[in-house]
């Protein structure tokens, strides 16, 4: 198994800290742009997973980084952050 260099070191204070990979940080900062995405329009994950057509575990998955959002439902996302209604007019 290749080791991930480490980009930001665990706080040798702080038992609970971890480091963090370069993969670590893409894959946080994409489950904050997704979950940050769903709280502004003020939805459930259940609710913008069917709204927007997502498998609601694969929602959860990407939120709780758990697996990193590929590109293109990043810019999924993004389409939608700056048009819900006319995505979901789109899938209806």
């Amino acid at each position: 198994m290749k080791k991930e260099p480490i980009i930001l070191p665990a706080d040798p204070m702080d038992d609970e800290d971890f480091a963090v990979s370069a993969e670590g940080m893409e894959r946080g900062q994409r489950a904050r742009l997704i979950r940050q995405t769903r709280n502004n329009l003020g939805l459930s994950q259940a609710e913008f997973a069917q709204r927007f057509r997502v498998p609601v575990g694969t929602l959860r998955d990407w939120e709780q980084a758990r697996v990193t959002a590929p590109d293109f439902a990043i810019a999924y996302v993004q389409v939608i952050a700056r048009h819900p209604d006319m995505v979901a007019d789109a899938l209806n």
